[in-house]
């Protein structure tokens, strides 16, 4: 289980610049076909850009045509929160620190049939962890606990 992170709003204003603030704590949404991990093929794990929780595997992206970067699975359960449902889809928070990261919808492809549209602001690419990523997720790397 994540340890939550709690914070002022004053405290996130401080640590993150304008348009992560705007985005992850106002919770508005990127212009589409805007964000810069929307084209990216790199190899790694995308981590919420206000705490560092791994959040998405480059393995599980794919190209939605919706305009923003789009994952068919989150990382881990308990990486990631479902918020409220709107007609802009079902709010996705990160489990750590319960930014707002986007919206969940059920019209993905298989296995999962989900598609995550994630805010890049939402995120920073690590490619420190490649191989890691390659699995998909830590039961995939190490394997399911006993």
């Amino acid at each position: 289980m994540l340890k939550k992170i709690s914070k002022s709003e004053d405290e996130w204003m401080d640590e993150l610049t304008p348009e992560q603030f705007r985005i992850m704590r106002l919770k508005k949404t990127e212009p589409p076909f805007s964000g810069e991990y929307l084209g990216v093929d790199e190899e790694g794990i995308y981590r919420c850009a206000a705490c560092g929780n791994k959040l998405f595997s480059s393995k599980n992206k794919y190209d939605s045509g919706t305009g923003w970067p789009s994952f068919y699975e989150a990382f881990n359960d308990g990486h990631i929160e479902i918020g409220i449902y709107s007609p802009h889809g079902t709010e996705v928070l990160c489990g750590q620190c319960e930014s707002h990261l986007g919206h969940v919808f059920e019209d993905g492809p298989k296995p999962a049939g989900k598609r995550y549209c994630i805010n890049s602001t939402a995120l920073k690419l690590d490619q420190s962890v490649r191989e890691y990523a390659k699995k998909g997720s830590r039961e995939d790397y190490y394997g399911t606990p006993a």
